[in-house]
């Protein structure tokens, strides 16, 4: 069983200034919850329990949040209104939460990095809360993607099919298929300026095994200071078998304006007006 799953969650979120210089961009709401919690109960619907999650100055709110909050509960404990904090509730008796702090934002392997007394010595799933992923059948990707791990027992990673001019925007992979929806890695490149090996873009799901911290640990900083998730992936695809899962549902990338906008258009048309009283409770289902 993957029973760990990780959420970088340091970022500073700067492209939602000036909303962001108070609240973490990982608490900004799609309709009436924060994009953080959909991810957690994505976790929690794959069967990841132990919610670890690598914080910076500034995120009291996300600890405050996955907490009990009895002076709030008792104030409407015989409202109507209680019915919104089940979804919560629901993961916070699930789940169990742990924190550590990034003391500097040197990129995304490096966040990864700063998870690693949390993770231990086990496979572990890692979920970008920007990136909020609606699944097909459904059946959310992370499920699919423990589903796929248990089979293979190696490092997954999750992509799209991007067009070609957004190439430059991604990690992009590229190598073998070995099914309809199943890449073996043979190249990873982050933000190809040109000549890109696919329009497969790496997105914010992943299954990772315990050694891509020892990767991480060989990787060079990039020209801007950073630690690139995507180099080290690289270094372990050239040892070891990694596969791309290329995703077929629905995606926003809530770390840009428009696609958050957009986010909360499609869940206010999809769902909330046909769930209004019980929309926390029903949100396993829309993140399926």
């Amino acid at each position: 069983m993957i029973r760990k799953c990780l959420f970088p969650a340091a970022g500073y979120g700067t492209r939602f200034l000036p909303a962001t210089k108070s609240i973490p961009k990982e608490m900004l709401p799609i309709i009436s919850k924060p994009l953080m919690q959909y991810g957690v109960e994505e976790a929690l619907e794959a069967g990841m329990t132990d919610i670890c999650i690598v914080t910076g100055r500034g995120k009291r709110a996300i600890e405050d949040h996955f907490d009990n909050n009895y002076e709030l509960e008792h104030q409407i404990k015989l409202s109507e209104k209680k019915i919104k904090l089940n979804g919560i509730n629901k993961l916070i008796d699930d789940c169990k939460f742990s924190y550590t702090r990034q003391k500097e934002m040197k990129g995304l392997g490096h966040a990864v990095s700063t998870g690693a007394t949390l993770v231990g010595n086990e496979a572990f799933g890692v979920i970008l809360s920007d990136d909020l992923c609606i699944g097909g059948n459904g059946v959310s990707l992370m499920s699919t993607m423990v589903e796929l791990y248990h089979e293979h027992q190696c490092s997954i990673i999750a992509v799209m099919e991007v067009p070609d001019h957004q190439t430059q925007n991604y990690g992009i992979v590229s190598g073998e298929y070995i099914s309809n929806d199943l890449v073996k890695i043979s190249s990873m490149v982050e933000k190809p300026t040109r000549n890109p090996p696919s329009n497969l873009a790496i997105i914010g799901r992943y299954i990772l095994t315990p050694d891509i911290f020892d990767y991480i640990s060989q990787t060079m900083p990039d020209r801007n200071g950073e630690i690139q998730l995507t180099d080290s992936l690289m270094i372990q695809a050239r040892e070891k078998t990694i596969l791309a899962y290329k995703f077929h549902g629905v995606r926003f990338d809530c770390g840009r304006v428009d696609e958050y906008i957009k986010a909360n258009n499609f869940f206010y048309e999809h769902y909330y007006r046909e769930c209004k009283s019980n929309c926390a409770s029903a949100s396993v289902n829309i993140v399926g």
